[in-house]
């Protein structure tokens, strides 16, 4: 290989690794956690008006999604569920408790952040979820696309 080739290879490796760590370390800061994440009285936080969020307790039929139906014990559905998430890439578990998980996702290319919520509604037995992008107006439908492919994989 010629020294002009590898030259150019050294600096367009250079610049996506630091491209890498710049998107990683400044994601984060620009979009820190919310502060409305968690259950109170039985709902998770409402939808933003932007249209990168979906919920099972929102109002709005653009955000609107079902819940998760079970009919095993709740902490067997529980850790099925974290099992799924955990083979999810790009997922980090934030928090679980018996009847609440949160994890966040980033995105492929710029490691935006999402985050997904699940309330287990054990009297109904019914897995509400909240899954919505912390940056942004759209997403594709990338949180929608998520939470369908998490409920397949809950019920398949």
């Amino acid at each position: 290989m010629s020294r002009p080739i590898k030259v150019l290879l050294a600096v367009l490796l250079g610049g996506a690794a630091i491209f890498a760590l710049l998107r990683w370390l400044l994601v984060p800061i620009a979009s820190p956690q919310p502060d409305n994440l968690g259950v109170q009285n039985g709902r998770l936080a409402p939808c933003p008006d932007s249209p990168n969020c979906v919920s099972t307790q929102a109002e709005r039929s653009l955000h609107l999604i079902d819940p998760i139906r079970y009919d095993e014990e709740t902490a067997v559905v529980h850790q099925r569920l974290l099992q799924i998430l955990d083979e999810m890439p790009r997922s980090t578990l934030i928090r679980t408790e018996p009847t609440y998980i949160h994890v966040e996702f980033r995105s492929p290319t710029w490691g935006f952040i999402d985050d997904v919520e699940f309330y287990f509604d054990e009297a109904n037995q019914l897995i509400h979820f909240r899954s919505a992008a912390r940056l942004g107006q759209g997403d594709m439908g990338a949180n929608r696309d998520r939470m369908e492919e998490i409920r397949e994989r809950m019920n398949p």
